[in-house]
């Protein structure tokens, strides 16, 4: 099992839901931490909250800045002299039917969630790989294993992170990179309030089934599991996650089961 003491470790989307949690709980150890997202404000909150605040430097970012992205990586290398795990948990979500839904709305996905994450990937890859070693944790979504009604476009930006992800996987276990997929369910955040409607204006609404999820506490421990582990990839949630094996076994059973549930 590898040891999170000594690392530094960068964690993006860091001022609320998982990211937060995830922050609070590493603050525990003995590593650096980077944390990130838009809100610079929201951030030193974050960082107030923690154990400690010594070994914890904020750094803002903006996942559709696809160009401003080497610049960030080296601020981000500077903090600390290296940087050994890089945490892409930053995203948004959707909730608008197929029919309804802009271009723009799709692009926007598209942007953040995948283009976004692959923009940070690359920029810190050759750092990985000129260590001989390195780590990326990609929080994507049971949504990135199988579909549900009113996240078509949130799907396909998850589904896409797998396929790059498994690649970069396959292409430097040779440099001592590990990658590892976090897909959570339904967890206690605002990402149904923040998500795309069809023109592209925050949904504002809290749905029954994030309501009732599993608590951002629990993901993150979840989460720090697999990277102390280096598993390939797990499944976060409730009952939902069984959708991981219907769709493998059971794909009909799976479709007819999502449509009666009728999850927004």
């Amino acid at each position: 099992m590898a040891s999170i003491d000594g690392k530094t470790i960068w964690v993006t989307g860091a001022s609320s839901g998982i990211g937060k949690s995830l922050a609070l709980a590493l603050s525990a150890y003995d590593c650096n931490l980077i944390l990130s997202s838009r809100r610079e404000e929201e951030l030193l909150k974050v960082k107030d909250l923690c154990d400690t605040s010594s070994n914890i430097s904020v750094l803002p970012l903006d996942l559709k800045d696809h160009k401003g992205m080497h610049g960030v990586a080296d601020k981000a290398i500077r903090m600390f002299g290296r940087v050994d795990i890089l945490v892409n948990n930053a995203g948004i979500s959707q909730r608008s039917l197929i029919k309804e839904t802009t271009l723009e709305v799709y692009q926007q996905l598209m942007d953040v969630n995948y283009l976004g994450t692959v923009a940070l990937t690359k920029v810190i890859l050759p750092h990985f790989i000129a260590n001989q070693s390195g780590h990326f944790v990609t929080v994507t979504s049971l949504m990135g294993k199988f579909g549900s009604p009113y996240r078509s476009g949130y799907c396909g930006a998850k589904h896409a992170l797998h396929g790059f992800f498994d690649v970069k996987r396959m292409e430097h276990e040779k440099d001592g990179i590990h990658v590892t997929m976090v897909c959570p369910g339904f967890v206690q955040t605002n990402v149904a309030k923040n998500a795309l409607t069809a023109d592209g204006s925050p949904q504002k609404e809290d749905d029954v089934a994030t309501q009732n999820g599993i608590t951002p506490e629990l993901a993150a421990q979840k989460i720090i599991n697999a990277i102390k582990r280096e598993k390939f990839e797990i499944y976060i949630g409730g009952k939902e996650v069984k959708g991981i094996y219907l769709k493998r076994f059971f794909p009909k059973l799976l479709h007819k089961v999502v449509l009666k549930s009728q999850v927004r």
